[in-house]
Order: structure tokens, then C-alpha cells, then sequence
């Protein structure tokens, strides 16, 4: 007779019965770090550096209600792509003035070392929104931007209704610059639909151009209403 020989672990089961557990424990957890469109933009409370009055500031989200929001999230100071990125945002104050919007850019740097880079970075001279300091990273975590490999934020673009509603978001990779143009042309769509309930604007709307009005006549014909 053959000695019983002892049966091996099931490790299918193990998965089986894990994952689920997992899932269920990780899922709030990743869920809470989560921003979603149309949906009310987390409170924060960060540090600026004030570059007009050389000032640090303390701002939260009440500063801004009533206005428009563009969190403008970049890597790190002394760096290359985002001086440009910076001096583009900044060429475009008078667009985002108009627009009654205000602009904050945000890195994990300090405060100190914002007022370094502007002072010794010629790109940057005259700049004129607020940067803001997420020094330990709290607010980019809470927001999923945050790379913990490197231990920077993304470069990430948040706009913020009057209201405090999120209405756009997204993120790029490092080695490419975003086009401040771009920013401004969703300001104009997202105030024009705003300003306008029951109008929705189509791809590469601009201020001005053909928007477009919902029916279900009108379903499968839009190209009818584009040509108006």
C-alpha cells in the first residue's frame, strides 16, 4: 500500500477567497483619493508665495467662490518643461481676467524655494498667480495626482466653477507642456454652458462658433445643426 500522500495547498482558493477581501478593503481606500467632474472639489487650505506683493498668503477654497479656479499642478521648481508651461499660463492673464478666473499654481515645493525660482529664473519675470505650496504632498494624494516614486505631483489641471464644482480635469506626462490656449478655450465652453442651461458646445468650440441644442430629433442629424 502506497503512503497517503499529503495534498498540496490550494492556491487558486487562496486567491479566490483573498481578493475579493482585498478588493473590498482597498477599493474605499483608493476610492477616497478620487475627484470626480461635476462633483464638489475636496476643501484644501495650502500656503502661497505672492509674487506681486512678495508675500506668503494662506488660501482655502472660500477665498475663490464666486470665481472660477484653475489649480495649475506642476512637478517641481527648477525644472525644465515648467518654467514654459508657467510663462504660457502667465501670457494669458489677460484672457483668464476676463473670464473672471483666477490662476494657482501648485507644486511640492516650498514656498522659499517658489520665491528662488522666480527671482533667478528669467522666464519667470513678472509672474503674477499665486503658488501654492503642497510641500508633504496631502493634497496631491487626495486628489490621485501624486507620484510616489519621485514624490511629486503631476501635471495636473483642475477648473473649479463658481460654485465650487469641478468641471475639468486632466493630467499630461512630464516631458510635455500643456497650452495655457487650451485652458482658456474650456473656460469659454464651460461659462458659455454655465451662462446658457440646455446648450452643450461641440469638439474645439470657441467663443463664437455654432453650439448645439439636445433633442432627440435631432438625434443622428447633428450634422444638420452644425451647418447653420
Amino acid at each position: 500500500m502506497k503512503p497517503a500522500q499529503a495534498k498540496a495547498p490550494n492556491k487558486t482558493s487562496h486567491k479566490n477567497i483573498l481578493n475579493p477581501l482585498l478588493r473590498r478593503a482597498i477599493f474605499p481606500l483608493y476610492s477616497k483619493y478620487m475627484v470626480q467632474t461635476d462633483k464638489k472639489f475636496p476643501h484644501f487650505q495650502l500656503e502661497t508665495y505672492n509674487p506681486k506683493k512678495d508675500e506668503v498668503e494662506k488660501i482655502t477654497n472660500a477665498d475663490f467662490g464666486g470665481k472660477w479656479l484653475v489649480l495649475f499642478f506642476y512637478p517641481a521648481d527648477f525644472t525644465f518643461v515648467c518654467p514654459t508651461e508657467l510663462l504660457d499660463m502667465n501670457r494669458r492673464e489677460e484672457n483668464f481676467n476676463k473670464l473672471k478666473a483666477e490662476v494657482v499654481a501648485v507644486s511640492t515645493d516650498t514656498v522659499y524655494t517658489h520665491k528662488a525660482w522666480i527671482e533667478m529664473e528669467e522666464l519667470l519675470k513678472g509672474f503674477k498667480y499665486l503658488m501654492a505650496a503642497d510641500h508633504n504632498g496631502k493634497f496631491s494624494r487626495e486628489l490621485g495626482i501624486y507620484d510616489e516614486e519621485i514624490g511629486m505631483a503631476q501635471r495636473a489641471s483642475f477648473i473649479i466653477d463658481p460654485d465650487g464644482i469641478l468641471r475639468a480635469s486632466y493630467i499630461v506626462a512630464d516631458p510635455i507642456g500643456r497650452a495655457a490656449g487650451e485652458i482658456v478655450r474650456m473656460l469659454k465652453a464651460l461659462k458659455f454652458v454655465r451662462e446658457n442651461p440646455g446648450k452643450v458646445c461641440p469638439a474645439s468650440w470657441d467663443e463664437g462658433e455654432a453650439t448645439l441644442t439636445p433633442s432627440i430629433k435631432k438625434a443622428g442629424k447633428v450634422y444638420k445643426e452644425l451647418k447653420r
